[in-house]
């Protein structure tokens, strides 16, 4: 398989997100960013990170990524096998980029 390369942010954010640095983790999102796992939805760093204390860093979840897309300049998706103690299984993440913060981040079936 070839090299994947990601863009920044979300390539800093998939690097700690693996080393479990929920701190580097809830400093990508903007301050309204928004998670969207599967249909539920976590806005602020409040909620992001209640979520993220369950059901992400705090469930030593890794991801290894398999595809990368850009469908517009501010569009990532990246799909991969997710690890966790909370759920296991080939994952969709797809980043709205501002910058070099994230506003969204969905999870869905990769």
């Amino acid at each position: 398989m070839a090299d994947i390369t990601l863009p920044e942010p979300v390539a800093s954010f998939v690097d700690a997100v693996n080393r479990h640095d929920e701190a580097a983790f809830l400093d990508f999102f903007t301050p309204e960013g928004v998670v969207d796992d599967w249909g539920r939805t976590f806005t602020g760093r409040e909620q992001i990170k209640a979520w993220s204390d369950k059901e992400f860093i705090g469930s030593h979840g890794t991801l290894t990524v398999e595809e990368v897309a850009t469908e517009a300049p501010d569009a990532v998706t990246v799909t991969g096998d997710w690890r966790s103690q909370h759920a296991n299984g080939r994952s969709a993440f797809t980043f709205t980029v501002d910058g070099d913060k994230l506003t969204s981040m969905t999870i869905r079936e990769g």
